[in-house]
């Protein structure tokens, strides 16, 4: 059985999710980004246990269709943004057509009246949050920064970095305490 779970957007949550249910008695088969798959059919009351142990962490048990796929879409975002070792060189709407077996149209409808905003802002900030990393860790240039987050130029960057957070990426820089979001805070 495939249970679907929001905001696991990390290898820890993936780790919290598998210790409570194996505490359960749940041996799930994988955990994987917002996905866990159970050997075993569970019933509706176990669904409610696991949900009220989950809760606490900040995730949630997705029953509805629509807000699953939401969250594949977002998961699938995570992954190409922030867990890719390759530069972004890929088109969008053909990278999750292709993860997720259907037309990207079809995709953005669902995406946009689930979340309410386009999957393209939400891959817009994920690239943003991603850009502040970088200029945290400070081991890349702005330049390299933009050629990883496939960027056309430094300038496209700084422009939508600005838009986005309110500071030029320099400015953010500057600041070094720039807060930075949880990726299932954006």
């Amino acid at each position: 059985m495939k249970l679907h779970i929001k905001n696991m957007v990390c290898n820890r949550c993936k780790m919290v999710v598998k210790a409570e249910l194996d505490k359960l008695g749940f041996n799930p088969v994988s955990v994987e980004l917002g996905e866990v798959v159970l050997a075993e059919n569970i019933s509706h009351e176990e669904k409610l246990t696991i949900a009220e142990k989950l809760s606490p962490f900040g995730f949630e048990l997705l029953q509805d269709k629509k807000t699953q796929l939401a969250e594949q879409i977002k998961t699938s975002i995570i992954n190409l943004v922030h867990y890719s070792k390759e530069p972004l060189k890929i088109n969008l709407s053909t990278y999750l057509s292709e993860e997720l077996h259907l037309e990207y149209p079809q995709l953005s409808s669902i995406f946009s009246e689930v979340e309410n905003q386009t999957i393209e802002k939400y891959f817009i900030a994920q690239k943003i949050e991603k850009a502040k990393e970088m200029l945290t860790y400070g081991e890349l240039t702005l330049s390299e920064i933009a050629f990883q987050l496939n960027y056309s130029s430094v300038a496209h960057l700084s422009a939508q970095f600005k838009k986005v957070t309110g500071a030029t990426p320099s400015a953010y820089k500057s600041v070094t305490s720039g807060k930075r979001k949880t990726l299932d805070e954006i």
